[in-house]
C-alpha cells in the first residue's frame, strides 16, 4: 500500500502539464494518453503489457474444391463435384437463378457432397461450401457456372397412354429417336413408381429400345407412375431427352393358354377358367411358342400373303376382324370366317396366327368377339406344343416374358 501511494503521488506532482496537453486532445484518444504519460512519470517503472483485444483466427487445415470453377459456362449438367480435403463437409448449398435449392447428400466421410439428380441444363448456379477441421476451424469457397444449352434433343416415345388400364402382363417399351450410348444413365433417368412396392427393371434390346417389367405378371389393381427425368441426361453426345410422368392402372388378370395340339385355348380371368376352340399354324406355318402379350387391339385388319416373306401355300387377300396383336413380326389371334366350323378344335389351318370363330366383318356373339371385347392391352398369351423349333424373339413383340428374371 505504501508503494502504490508513493508512485500515485509523484505521478500527481510530475504529470501536471501533462494531464493538461493530454485533455487538449479530447475524446477516448486522450485518455489513453493520459495513461501512457502517468506510466511514464514514475522513475523505474516497468512499462506494462496492454490486455489483449482479440485473438488471431486459426487457419484451417480443411480445404474446400468445387468444380466447375467460378464463371465455368457450358457446363454438363453431371459434372458438379464438391469436395474437402483435411477436414469434413459441413455445409454444402446450391441454388438456381431463382433460388431454388438443389438437394444432395454429404457422403459419411464428409470427403464429398453429390447432389440427388443431374442439374437442368440451360441453367445457372450459385454454391457455396463449407468445411471444418479437426479443430473446428472452418474453411470455404463459392462458385458460380451456367450448365449447357443441348445441341439436339431425342424423343423416348413408349407404348403406355396416360391413365389407362392394361393387364397383368404389360411391358413398357421405349424406344428412342437416336442411338443411346449413355445406357446406364438413361436407364436410371426412368424410374417407376408403384403403389405396392412392385419393384420394375429396364432392359435393352439394342441401342434405342428399353423396356421394362416386374418379376412376375403385375398384380390386378396396381397403380403404377412412370417418371422420365431425361432432361438433363445426356443420351447420345450434346444429345438430351426430356421429362414427364405417365399414371397408368394394372386391371383384371387374364392369362390365356393356347394348346395348339389339343387346338384349345384356355382363358384364366381372375381365377376363373373358361376353354375356347381354336385353330392354330399349320404345321407348313406353325405358331410361336412362348409367352406374348397382347400388343395392341387392331379391330378389322387387312392380311395379305404377299406382304408376309417366304409365305406358302394359295394367295390370301382378307379383312380379318377382331384382330389383336402378338408379335412386330405379324402373329396376331383374331377372328376367322373362312374356315368351316368344324376346324375350330380339330385343326390347325393358318399362316402362325391364333384363330377363332367369327362372321365376316366381326360379331358381338361370337367366340372372337366376346375373347376381343373381354380383352386388355397387355393380357398374356401362352402358345405351347407347336412343332415350330425356332425360339421366339423376347425383343418380337412384348415377349420379355421369356428373358429368366436373372438376364433382364
Amino acid at each position: 500500500m505504501r508503494s502504490i501511494r508513493r508512485v500515485v503521488a509523484a505521478g500527481l506532482v510530475g504529470g501536471a502539464m501533462t494531464l493538461t496537453a493530454a485533455c487538449g486532445g479530447g475524446g477516448g484518444g486522450g485518455g489513453s494518453a493520459a495513461k501512457a504519460d502517468l506510466g511514464a512519470g514514475v522513475a523505474g517503472a516497468k512499462p506494462t503489457a496492454a490486455a489483449p483485444t482479440s485473438t488471431v483466427p486459426k487457419v484451417s487445415k480443411a480445404a474446400v474444391s468445387i468444380e466447375p470453377k467460378a464463371g465455368s459456362v457450358d457446363v454438363a449438367p453431371n459434372a458438379l463435384k464438391i469436395g474437402a480435403t483435411g477436414g469434413k463437409l459441413t455445409t454444402v448449398k446450391v441454388n438456381d437463378k431463382t433460388g431454388k435449392e438443389v438437394p444432395g447428400t454429404i457422403s459419411a466421410d464428409g470427403s464429398s457432397w453429390t447432389p440427388t439428380a443431374g442439374l437442368e441444363v440451360g441453367t445457372a448456379y450459385q454454391v457455396s461450401a463449407m468445411a471444418a477441421d479437426a479443430d473446428g476451424a472452418v474453411a470455404t469457397a463459392d462458385s458460380n457456372f451456367s450448365t449447357l444449352t443441348p445441341t439436339a434433343l431425342a424423343k423416348a416415345a413408349d407404348n403406355v397412354d396416360n391413365n389407362a388400364t392394361y393387364g397383368v402382363g404389360m411391358i413398357v417399351s421405349v424406344n428412342f429417336s437416336k442411338d443411346v450410348k449413355n445406357k446406364d444413365e438413361v436407364a436410371k433417368g426412368i424410374t417407376f413408381e408403384t403403389d405396392n412396392g412392385t419393384v420394375v427393371k429396364g432392359h435393352w434390346f439394342d441401342s434405342r429400345r428399353l423396356d421394362f417389367r416386374p418379376e412376375q405378371y403385375w398384380k390386378p389393381g396396381t397403380k403404377v407412375v412412370v417418371h422420365y427425368r431425361l432432361k438433363s441426361v445426356e443420351i447420345a453426345p450434346g444429345v438430351y431427352g426430356g421429362d414427364r410422368d405417365e399414371p397408368f392402372t394394372i386391371g383384371r388378370s387374364q392369362i390365356s393358354t393356347v394348346d395348339v395340339a389339343a387346338h384349345k385355348m384356355t382363358v384364366v380371368q381372375d381365377g376363373t377358367p373358361s376353354e375356347i376352340d381354336i385353330s392354330a399354324g399349320s404345321p407348313e406355318h406353325p405358331t410361336w411358342n412362348g409367352t406374348m402379350v397382347v400388343m395392341s387391339k387392331e379391330g378389322v385388319v387387312r392380311m395379305q400373303s404377299s406382304s408376309m416373306p417366304g409365305m406358302t401355300g394359295a394367295p390370301y387377300d382378307l379383312q380379318v376382324p377382331h384382330s389383336m396383336r402378338l408379335t412386330d413380326s405379324g402373329t396376331y389371334v383374331h377372328g376367322n370366317y373362312w374356315s368351316k366350323s368344324s376346324t375350330f378344335g380339330e385343326d390347325n389351318v393358318s399362316h402362325g396366327c391364333v384363330g377363332l370363330k367369327d362372321v365376316e366383318g366381326g360379331g358381338a356373339g361370337t367366340s372372337m368377339g366376346k375373347f376381343y371385347d373381354g380383352s386388355l392391352i397387355g393380357d398374356v398369351m401362352i402358345v405351347k406344343n407347336s412343332t415350330k423349333k425356332e425360339t421366339l424373339d423376347p425383343a418380337n413383340g412384348l415377349s420379355g416374358w421369356n428373358v429368366p428374371w436373372s438376364n433382364w
